[in-house]
């Protein structure tokens, strides 16, 4: 499926699905998952990214990340309910030695306070979902462990074509601070066919400077079978509506 073929798909399902009510944006943290709201940013780490959402009405918005010094990029759409949000994304990711994917998804953030679970003022969203990805792993030559394909090796590495679907499970969850802090904190596992596998955790806070800004700082690191990728963080925020 073609990249603007995808993005029309996934913009015409947004656009059609039927409103829900729910809690008021105005009462939720500024890192909940789960607001709808329009909003641009931009995020540090060892390169510059841009992201932003547009909501479309109240329950309805559309994402996007582009990062400005590699080909690396995120797009998609979401749909509230009052047991939680719905998410569609596509994107492109880039590790060492050239490897990069391409993952299509679905996947769902859930309040577990919609069941009364706020564990010592804790806000834990369970999340989960499904995700088509393929691209190119770097396989190291000395290893001997690479399939015999013929492709070209740098130093030492060559990029073995990839493909694969699974599903993935984890917990995001915010911790509400003194002096308008918030404590944030992630992790999720990912399994697929073909015996992949991955992991993703993340931990920081953020700061809400007043109703529109927001700043945040994180260290996250992730794993799987395309590469590894540890880093330190800090973000802006400013919300438009």
């Amino acid at each position: 499926m073609s990249i603007k073929l995808t993005a029309k798909l996934i913009t015409a399902i947004v656009l059609a699905l039927p409103s829900y009510s729910t809690v008021a944006e105005d009462n939720k943290l500024s890192e909940d998952p789960t607001k709808v709201v329009t909003q641009l940013g931009a995020t540090y780490t060892d390169e510059v990214q841009i992201s932003g959402s547009l909501s479309l009405d109240p329950v309805r918005k559309l994402n996007a990340s582009i990062s400005l010094e590699s080909e690396e990029w995120r797009f998609g759409g979401s749909w509230l309910f009052d047991i939680g949000i719905v998410n569609f994304n596509f994107g492109k990711q880039s590790f060492d030695h050239g490897a990069e994917k391409t993952s299509y998804s679905v996947g769902t953030f859930m309040p577990l306070s919609y069941f009364d679970i706020e564990p010592m003022g804790w806000q834990i969203f369970a999340m989960g979902g499904y995700s088509h990805t393929e691209g190119d792993i770097a396989c190291e030559l000395d290893t001997n462990q690479c399939p015999i394909i013929d492709m070209p090796s740098t130093d030492g590495w060559v990029l073995v074509p990839n493909a694969n679907n699974g599903g993935y499970l984890g917990a995001f969850a915010l911790k509400p601070l003194a002096g308008n802090w918030t404590l944030i904190t992630a992790a999720a596992y990912s399994m697929g066919s073909d015996d992949y596998s991955g992991y993703f955790a993340a931990l920081g806070a953020s700061y809400q400077i007043d109703k529109q800004q927001k700043i945040k700082v994180f260290g996250a690191t992730q794993n799987n079978d395309y590469g590894s990728d540890q880093n330190l963080g800090i973000g802006y925020t400013y919300q438009l509506n």
